[in-house]
């Protein structure tokens, strides 16, 4: 902020009373203000001073205290500051009235409270001069002493510069609160969209795979019933379709479970599929939990290597392994004796799927900055090889 703007630049801005004070201030503000009329009334009018007609200017002057005083703040609220300047100007003529007239009380109470509140309300330049009007005035026309006067200057004035202090605080502490509230919400909303995502991609995975397959059993079925096949293979048709739907839900409400935090261990996860497929399993390293990312994509991997083992090369034999490193997890899925593209392995099988696959899972380990290398390797087999930080 450059000293011109420090000057001119209006306080923060104004919001409603309300939110502005908390419940004890409000009371204190309003039985404050309550005292103030009372004190003032009483002393103008107290005493016998204004009796008959002469009752009728101090009425004025307090009237005109109370209109001008509400001009004065709804110009502030406006930020209209030749209204402001305007409504000041009224202000300190119905004061140096009041102060002629005898309601000394009254000019006093104008007199201050518009240099204090001067110094909250309005831009500091404009706040210096208006303050130092009001107690310019209160020194020349009160009549107190010297002392008194240069004392309740100089006290007015830091009560009032004080109370700016004390405004501006709020108000920054406010707009941080708003500007915190703002960034959680930010924060939930892009958390809620992370995780229809993950839950999107992995409900995705499951129906791509299962249904895929689904649909090669059921066509070789219908193929079946057209050729006039035994009723013992298309029941095998149909039946590994049923088989393949029910484990499709099953897979779907895992990830949905792994998604909300219910994980179940990923080496028992690694094993149930290991001894479905009668692959070996080996896991090496300290083995620990793992965020429910990366365990997902360890399953996903191992998953889908093994079904491709089983459809491209269901003669040869798979290894498993699981190794736990410092900062990162691997998985390594092997088999020997067959390569892909395949030779002899079973056609239905081999036919299912889109052809994605280990695509899918290369693009998902990226997501979580890992790497996934799929290819033969020197003995003649088919390696798949995930590392993803963990």
């Amino acid at each position: 902020m450059t000293t011109l703007e420090r000057w001119t630049r209006w306080p923060a801005g104004d919001v409603p009373v309300r939110d502005r004070l908390t419940p004890a201030r409000r009371v204190l503000a309003v039985g404050g203000r309550s005292v103030l009329l009372v004190v003032v009334v009483v002393s103008t009018f107290g005493g016998g001073r204004f009796t008959g007609w002469r009752v009728l200017p101090p009425i004025g002057w307090l009237l005109g205290a109370v209109a001008l005083g509400t001009a004065w703040y709804l110009a502030v609220r406006a930020r209209r500051l030749w209204g402001v300047l305007a409504a000041t100007a009224g202000l300190l003529l119905v004061a140096g009235l009041a102060a002629e007239g005898g309601a000394h009380t009254l000019a006093s109470v104008i007199w201050c409270g518009l240099a204090v509140v001067s110094l909250v309300r309005l831009p500091l330049a404009a706040a210096v001069i208006t303050g130092a009007a009001a107690l310019a005035s209160y020194g020349l026309m009160s009549g107190d002493p010297l002392v008194a006067v240069a004392g309740v200057t100089a006290g007015i004035g830091l009560f009032g510069y004080l109370l700016r202090l004390d405004t501006q605080a709020r108000s920054a502490q406010r707009e941080l609160l708003a500007q915190e509230r703002a960034a959680h919400a930010a924060r939930a909303e892009s958390a809620a969209l992370a995780e229809r995502a993950r839950i999107a991609r992995e409900i995705h995975d499951v129906l791509a795979h299962s249904l895929s397959a689904q649909l090669v059993h059921l066509e070789a079925a219908r193929l079946m019933i057209d050729g006039g096949a035994d009723r013992g293979q298309i029941r095998e048709r149909v039946v590994a379709a049923r088989r393949m739907a029910q484990d499709g839900l099953i897979e779907t409400r895992r990830a949905l479970s792994a998604l909300r935090g219910e994980l179940t261990p990923l080496g028992e996860q690694l094993a149930e599929l290991a001894e479905l497929q009668r692959a070996e399993l080996r896991i090496e390293g300290t083995v620990r939990p793992l965020p429910a990312e990366a365990q997902l994509a360890v399953r996903r991997t191992a998953q889908e290597a093994l079904t491709n083992v089983r459809k491209h090369a269901p003669g040869s034999r798979a290894t498993v392994v699981l190794v736990y490193r410092d900062d990162a997890v691997e998985l390594e899925v092997d088999n020997t004796g067959d390569t892909r593209p395949p030779g002899g392995g079973d056609s239905a099988l081999a036919d299912s799927g889109s052809g994605y696959g280990l695509l899918g899972m290369r693009e998902r380990a990226e997501l979580l900055g890992g790497e996934l290398l799929a290819g033969p390797d020197d003995a003649g087999g088919w390696r798949v090889r995930l590392t993803v930080p963990a």
